[in-house]
């Protein structure tokens, strides 16, 4: 009718909000940016650990033994997330154990991710006796337990971060060969290989060339999503006693320090435990998010 103006119907939700909110709000809820911050801030912390760091990660203090965190009534502001059991300043400790974690990223996962990538390449463009021989290989590996191998190696070579960082560069390579290589048997059979390889290009140049840039997606998704479990291995390795050798402040080995003191002391355990848990979450959610983002079948529509 005319003269009147119609009413909204029962059921309909309002407008979503326009104008810089829903720019805002799509910026929080499109992009991962909590577990971005929660990256920063172990990436500072890595890179300018002399710095931040207020006291000596590794200098005990009789006197300052298993202090209580700062808001205790006990505690005291000279060790704001309190001291371990040899009077080691907690928060000192956690910013140069970002270290670790962050050579892990750095070493081992690029390591592994450049092993596994090349297999991968190899297997699946070549076929046949390369691709069986890669994948008995892997099949082999993965039917291996790692933390006994890791045992028995530092066992017989002695504790080192070096070999660390090796055991960690072995454990990371293998889900790179499956994922490359499914995804160049797909590949390799596209018209502008068949063309490259009709116009004389060798096998390495279409695989540098032609096929590595289109599973470069694939790889990124692999290394971030494989990134934290690096980092949670690398903490068990050190939380058994066979990771980064003492005194070298590592999040896994403080956990350990602490885990005869959690009635008393509880705070040597936890905040290290709380440090592994938030990395490995950023690691896991910004590797979901990056797989969203680039694999067209899960991308959403914004």
């Amino acid at each position: 009718m005319t003269g009147q103006t119609a009413s909204a119907p029962i059921g309909v939700t309002a407008a979503a909000p326009s104008g810089p909110w829903r720019k805002i709000s799509k910026l929080i809820t499109g992009y991962p940016l909590i577990p971005v911050f929660i990256l920063l801030v172990m990436l500072v912390c890595g890179l300018f650990a002399p710095w931040i760091a207020p006291r000596d990660p590794i200098r005990p203090n009789v006197i300052a033994q298993s202090t209580p965190p700062a808001w205790y009534e006990k505690g005291s502001s000279d060790y704001l997330l309190g001291s371990d059991h040899l009077g080691r300043d907690m928060l000192s400790r956690l910013v140069y154990g970002a270290r670790v974690s962050l050579l892990v990223v750095v070493i081992s996962t690029t390591s592994g991710m450049a092993v596994g990538t090349l297999l991968g390449l190899m297997a699946g463009y070549f076929g046949g006796n390369v691709d069986e021989l890669i994948s008995r290989i892997v099949d082999i590996w993965l039917a291996i337990p790692f933390l006994l191998v890791a045992l028995i190696i530092v066992i017989v070579l002695g504790q080192s971060f070096p070999l660390m960082l090796a055991l960690l560069a072995l454990l990371a390579w293998s889900p790179f060969v499956r994922n490359v290589r499914a995804e160049v048997l797909s590949l390799r059979e596209r018209d502008y290989v068949s063309n490259a390889r009709i116009a004389g290009a060798g096998a390495v140049r279409i695989m540098w060339r032609h096929i590595l840039p289109n599973v470069l997606n694939t790889i990124m998704v692999i290394a971030s999503l494989r990134v934290g479990q690096l980092i949670l291995s690398e903490s068990i390795l050190s939380f058994l006693g066979v990771g980064v050798p003492p005194p070298t402040p590592a999040w896994g080995a403080m956990v350990s320090d602490g885990r005869n003191y959690l009635n008393t002391a509880w705070w040597i355990s936890t905040f290290p435990g709380f440090a592994i848990l938030f990395v490995v979450m950023a690691f896991n959610f910004v590797g979901d998010w990056i797989r969203d983002k680039t694999d067209p079948r899960l991308r959403q529509l914004g």
